[in-house]
This record gives C-alpha cells, sequence and structure tokens, in this order.
C-alpha cells in the first residue's frame, strides 16, 4: 500500500482500469464464443449476419490495447475463413 499520494492515485487508477479492461476482455471472447457457435452449428446465414460485430469487436479490442494487432488479424482471418468454407458447402 503506498503512502505517497501519487502511488495511492496510482492504485486507484490501476483498479479502475483494471475492472474496465476486464469488462472489455470479457465482452471480446463472449462475442468469439457466440461466433464460434454459429460455426459449430453450420449456421452460415446467421454467421455472415454476426461476422461483422464480431470483427468491429475485435478492432475495438485492438484500438484499446486488449488485444495485440497480429493476435486480432488471426482471429479475424480464421472467423472469416470458417464463414466463407459455411456458405460454400450450403450454396
Amino acid at each position: 500500500m503506498g503512502r505517497i499520494q501519487s502511488a495511492i492515485k496510482n492504485q486507484r487508477k490501476t483498479r479502475r482500469r483494471n475492472l474496465v479492461n476486464r469488462s472489455r476482455r470479457s465482452s471480446l471472447r463472449t462475442g468469439l464464443k457466440k461466433m464460434r457457435r454459429l460455426i459449430e452449428d453450420k449456421d452460415a446465414k446467421g454467421a455472415k449476419a454476426a461476422i461483422t460485430e464480431t470483427i468491429a469487436t475485435i478492432d475495438r479490442a485492438v484500438r484499446k490495447g486488449i488485444l495485440h494487432r497480429n493476435a486480432a488479424a488471426r482471429h479475424k482471418s480464421r472467423l472469416t475463413r470458417h464463414v466463407n468454407t459455411l456458405g460454400k458447402k450450403s450454396a
């Protein structure tokens, strides 16, 4: 526990940022899980509709510093590839 005023303030800021980041990370993971569930169920129509929202969530996580940009690119690439293969199988 800090005694100096700046150390106490930094601890407050860290706790606040930790809560915000935890919430953002949770929403990111939830979006990814929903997308994966749609892909597993082979719901091409639902997956196509949800891919834009999921990609926006991933990009937002990168802007906020929750996810590294290369990891985000990897997630987006894999999800898009899976959704595209769903579309080809159902067509």
